[in-house]
């Protein structure tokens, strides 16, 4: 898309996410078998024919930089444009150098150079930590056909946790109030992170909230200009989830057993890029048992598997029971091991005669490496 220019915001942490961000940012997650957060938007973005793309990233990120590499897996390592990583770190005279950005504004204005030799005329801003299949030149010509100055993207599924936005909309689909946190959120709409403006607007945004220490996109720019500025709705009432906890990942995780979803996630048309790993096939045992689950290239399934989505090289020995789990890459269940309700970060051993028991509103999380 030529007129449109994409910017992913990664944020260091999501205190909710817990033991799963301990060796990464949010972004880098893994979710669904072979992807990564970033992953959704990020594609999004691409099938929309967006082909240049800047990730503002922050904190612990060498996860995030392995999994993106050139941008070559999403068709976007270019000469001209493509992938580019943004540092976005702020200058902050009273520690003499400098630190992690606190907010969307104050991360755009760390890097303004680069939004100055932004191409295109608009820019579309998203977070990183959205699982949505979004047909983004939907929303852009939307937008140019509103005159809005700002179109955000909402839906009218109120069910996420942790910091989320809300807009109350009147009878023509224009924002009247930008809203955080709310209790009462009857006849609102929650914001999915998601806004598109022109480049124009976006620095005169980003100069003005600078000069006033403002470093919040949805206070500064949107809460404290709903009248000044036609902030207009795009409802997109697909699929979306905001993974903010480790609830919301299990359950967001676990949702894609069920067909229907997971169509609409991995929509024909609009597929979801990633980086890739090329594993050998997948190995059920003849006298294993694999039933209603999400699994990946490269498994070893020997044991018995239900409900579950295996990650890329993940072992499941003969006797071992595996049931309502996440087992990420190259996890080991051993011998006679029974998991029920757990998320086992990479590189996980679990070994011979273990039992561990989770519960579904409290899955157990094991971390990234951890022998249990």
């Amino acid at each position: 898309m030529k007129g449109l220019h994409g910017i992913i915001f990664s944020y260091e942490k999501r205190a909710g996410l817990r033991e799963l961000t301990e060796a990464r940012m949010p972004a880098s997650v893994p979710f669904a078998g072979r992807y990564r957060l970033i992953d959704f938007v990020l594609s999004s973005m691409v099938n929309a024919g967006i082909t240049d793309v800047g990730v503002a990233i922050q904190g612990n990120y060498q996860s995030l930089l392995d999994h993106l590499g050139s941008g070559k897996d999403w068709d976007l390592s270019r000469k001209h444009g493509g992938l580019r990583l943004l540092p976005a770190f702020a200058d902050d005279n009273l520690m003499n150098g400098a630190r992690e950005y606190r907010g969307r504004m104050e991360a755009l204005a760390g890097v303004r150079s680069y939004l100055e030799d932004i191409r295109q005329s608009h820019v579309v801003l998203a977070d990183s930590d959205l699982i949505v299949n979004l047909p983004l030149q939907d929303v852009y010509q939307a937008h140019l056909a509103s005159g809005a100055d700002i179109t955000a993207v909402c839906t009218s599924d109120l069910d996420s946790e942790g910091d989320v936005t809300f807009f109350r909309l009147d009878e023509t689909g224009r924002v009247a109030e930008v809203l955080f946190p709310l209790r009462d959120r009857a006849g609102c709409h929650r914001s999915l992170e998601i806004y598109i403006l022109s480049k124009d607007l976006l620095l005169k945004l980003v100069d003005e909230c600078q000069s006033h220490d403002q470093v919040s996109f949805r206070g500064a720019a949107l809460q404290a200009r709903t009248k000044d500025l036609h902030i207009q709705s795009y409802v997109w009432d697909g699929y979306a989830a905001q993974i903010r906890s480790v609830k919301e990942y299990y359950e967001r995780s676990l949702e894609l057993l069920n067909p229907s979803i997971r169509r609409e996630v991995f929509a024909p048309g609009r597929p979801i890029h990633t980086k890739e790993r090329n594993d050998a096939s997948t190995y059920v045992d003849p006298a294993g048992v694999c039933c209603n689950c999400l699994v990946a290239d490269g498994c070893t399934i020997e044991g018995t598997v239900e409900n579950s989505i295996l990650f890329r090289g993940v072992r499941v020995a003969k006797g071992a029971e595996v049931k309502d789990c996440i087992l990420m890459q190259d996890t080991v269940i051993s011998r006679d091991a029974v998991v029920h309700h757990v998320i086992a970060d990479k590189d996980v051993v679990v070994k011979e005669s273990r039992t561990l028991m989770g519960h579904g509103s409290y899955p157990m999380t094991i971390a990234k490496g951890s022998k249990v």
